[in-house]
């Protein structure tokens, strides 16, 4: 039996029976008692003296490419800071120089500063002339390939292309060599592969980081076979320090009969509470930067246009309805308002026949929402899963977004503020690699609007949808547990409950709302082990 007892804190547990407590004592992974009875009942227990500072429940971050993330880190150049191509370029030869395998990696570049009009092959064969590289934009939605990778997977003047997918050109019809949407998986299956030793080493570094901002729980939001076999992998090893839940890729070239199939074989193989396959995944929509964003009306900028939805609705439906009857969660992916709308209407179709159950279907992102729809979230019991830090005015990335979205629908950007008062079930995450996975960072931006202040100043983006410090740290803790399907033993301190928890070198209720992102994680516990401590917290 291992006992440790929490004492000297300010514990905020979530548990409305018991939300404020000074001492908490878990044993064996689960808490057992607190306040004065933990203190009673800690005879032998380790002591952590948490010098009054502020406790909670480890946070779950229910939309973050955990493994892709993390592999980033260790094969990937990151050009998220490039501002210039000489930067990107002087980024790639680096990497390039100090890698030996096969294939070059970059992630990072920012839409706002590169795109079809500056980024070519011709930027990257300077630097990476003789192996195949690709480098991804910061939302992942676009991509630069070099020449040898177009000759690699073989594009040449009649290459069509792929279903939701763009392959840009020149005016004479030859590949740039920018992709967009399902154009880049489709370039990536004919590249080498990143090995699964790799990506070992990219499950821990990515868990590793996610520690040490206090997640114990998380959604991988796009799982494939390898995906699976990692993640099982290291549960397999018992070298997992978060919970992982995962959402199966379902495409546009699917029917009910290989979705179903391939989903059900993955959800009875992972079925635990540590690693669990339970949802499907949709893009239904792309993003604004690159055009791909499905709109209810068009585009109010002056080249105008639209996107179409990837699925036609009768397709959605009918997916929607298959997954819901054999209580699959469905986790979509929305950026524009008709994108939001087609899943809405795609989740009133499977409630119709199936009625009614606790799924918490996910939409992601939440962009673009027609006011029509706030309501229907509570109505069809689907859960907003968003994303605030990206709500604000970035002080140093160009953004022409809403330019696209025009004046009329402006206010319903980022609208999170009237989603929750429409009675929207919700929860808070990062879209790592996308942008940081730092809770704190994030919550400093729901609650402010602005950027966080290392990064510099900006107007605040609607100030009238700022979310409160509880409404931010319950979407963290007891909504994304939910939102997980395992808040019936996280998300909280309750006797009961595993003890995940977290220690804050602030007060993130009671500091000024500018130095929430400053907010630093001493400790983090998963089921009473010790998996993250900052080098300056002894005791």
């Amino acid at each position: 039996m291992t006992e440790t007892l929490i004492y000297n804190a300010r514990i905020r547990t979530m548990d409305p029976a018991c939300p404020l407590t000074g001492a908490v004592l878990l044993r064996d992974g689960l808490v057992v008692a607190l306040g004065e009875a933990a203190e009673e009942r800690a005879l032998g227990a380790r002591r952590i003296d948490a010098g009054g500072r502020l406790v909670l429940p480890g946070f779950q971050d229910a939309h973050i490419h955990l493994l892709n993330g993390g592999t980033d880190l260790v094969e990937t150049a990151q050009l998220y800071d490039c501002v210039t191509l000489a930067e990107i370029q002087a980024v790639m030869a680096a990497h390039t120089a100090a890698q030996s395998g096969p294939m070059i990696w970059g992630a990072g570049w920012q839409c706002g500063f590169f795109g079809d009009h500056n980024l070519t092959r011709e930027v990257l064969d300077t630097v990476v002339p003789d192996r195949p590289c690709l480098i991804y934009d910061g939302n992942f939605h676009n991509a630069c390939l070099n020449s040898a990778a177009l000759a690699m997977i073989g594009v040449g003047a009649d290459t069509p292309d792929p279903l939701n997918g763009h392959i840009v050109r020149d005016a004479r019809g030859v590949a740039t060599g920018m992709l967009h949407e399902e154009a880049i998986n489709w370039a990536t299956q004919r590249l080498p592969q990143t090995g699964d030793d790799v990506h070992r080493q990219g499950v821990l570094a990515g868990q590793a980081l996610a520690n040490k901002h206090g997640i114990t729980g998380v959604i991988d939001p796009w799982i494939l076979d390898h995906h699976a076999r990692i993640y099982s992998g290291a549960l397999d090893r018992d070298a997992l320090t978060l919970r992982v839940a995962g959402a199966c890729l379902v495409t546009a070239a699917d029917t009910v009969e290989t979705m179903m199939t391939r989903l059900r074989r993955l959800r009875a193989a992972h079925g635990g509470r540590d690693f669990h396959l339970n949802a499907a995944k949709f893009f239904l929509d792309g993003g604004l930067e690159n055009r791909t964003a499905a709109m209810l009306a068009p585009y109010a900028d002056t080249a105008g246009g639209n996107a179409a939805l990837m699925f036609p609705q009768a397709q959605i439906d009918a997916l929607f309805t298959a997954l819901d009857a054999e209580r699959f969660q469905i986790h979509v992916h929305c950026i524009g308002d008709a994108a939001t709308h087609a899943a809405l209407n795609g989740f009133a179709a499977a409630r119709a026949v199936n009625g009614a159950w606790p799924s918490l279907h996910q939409i992601a992102h939440c962009q673009v929402v027609d006011t029509a729809d706030f309501p229907r979230f509570a109505a069809l019991g689907v859960m907003a899963n968003l994303q605030p830090l990206w709500a604000c005015n970035d002080p140093i990335i160009p953004d022409e977004t809403m330019l696209m979205i025009g004046s009329a629908r402006a206010a319903q950007t980022y609208a999170f503020r009237s989603l929750i008062d429409a009675g929207a079930p919700y929860c808070i995450n990062s879209d790592w690699a996308v942008t940081t996975l730092n809770p704190f960072e994030i919550i400093g931006t729901a609650v402010t609007r602005e950027p966080p202040r290392a990064r510099g100043v900006a107007e605040p983006f609607f100030p009238d949808q700022c979310l409160t410090v509880a409404e931010a740290v319950l979407g963290y803790t007891t909504h994304a547990a939910a939102a997980c399907w395992r808040g019936h033993y996280t998300g909280a301190l309750k006797p009961g409950y595993s003890a995940d928890l977290i220690v804050l070198d602030r007060d993130i209720y009671s500091v000024h709302p500018y130095a929430i992102a400053e907010t630093r994680v001493l400790m983090t516990l998963f089921k009473g082990r010790e998996v993250y401590r900052a080098p300056h917290f002894s005791n």
